[in-house]
């Protein structure tokens, strides 16, 4: 039997799927139906990721501000007034950390290359995972409510029975009343009236 998840994988090639962890209407579908521990883990590495980005990001554009200050500082003392000796240790340890500017920068933007592509891939396993969930729930839910229409079936039928039934029991009761009202009279039948609604209450 193919697997369910490697269907969904392949159904969604190509399609850009918007990231659910920051989406409000994920979170109130998860409330609906419901999430699992492998989602909860797959939420934490997705959240993780974002943080990850947003700290590259943040870390690229802080580099490259400092990496602009140090070549500035380097242009003012090549014009400096200092001693050569004092000039060139300062513009050597300003090519030294200009160095170490290139090369974080260099980490921080390989690594922002990729870590889309990991969001991605959390991203997806994550919506194959909350579909499942979905549609499990709704499965479970159209048997109930087939249960619950068969069941509201029987009910109008019992219902249906006991309106004719109690219809039947009001006719035949108003033929006797009257029958007994033709045969005895209204005087007679009045005594008896309060004698079975005497009974009745002391019943």
């Amino acid at each position: 039997m193919p697997d369910k998840g490697k269907q969904f994988e392949n159904a969604l090639n190509g399609k850009k799927i918007a990231v659910l962890t920051i989406d409000k209407k994920y979170l109130d579908l998860v409330a609906a139906v419901g999430g699992n521990d492998h989602m909860k883990s797959l939420e934490t590495d997705l959240n993780d990721l974002l943080k990850e980005q947003g700290k590259a990001t943040n870390e690229v554009r802080d580099i490259k501000k400092l990496k602009a200050k140090l070549m500035q500082e380097i242009v003012e003392n090549a014009d400096s007034d200092a001693d050569e000796n004092s000039k060139n240790k300062k513009a050597e340890e300003n090519t030294r950390l200009i160095r170490e500017c290139n090369e974080k920068i260099e980490a921080n933007e390989d690594r922002l290359l990729d870590i889309p592509k990991e969001i991605d891939s959390v991203n997806r396993e994550l919506m194959i995972e909350l579909m499942e969930n979905c549609y499990n729930v709704m499965k479970a839910n159209e048997a109930d409510i087939e249960e619950t229409a068969k069941w509201i079936t029987q009910i109008r039928i019992e219902l249906k029975k006991r309106l004719v039934k109690k219809q039947d029991m009001e006719t035949k009761n108003q033929k006797i009343y009257s029958y007994m009202h033709d045969i005895f009279g209204a005087e007679v039948i009045e005594i008896f009236d309060m004698k079975y609604k005497e009974q009745g209450k002391q019943g």
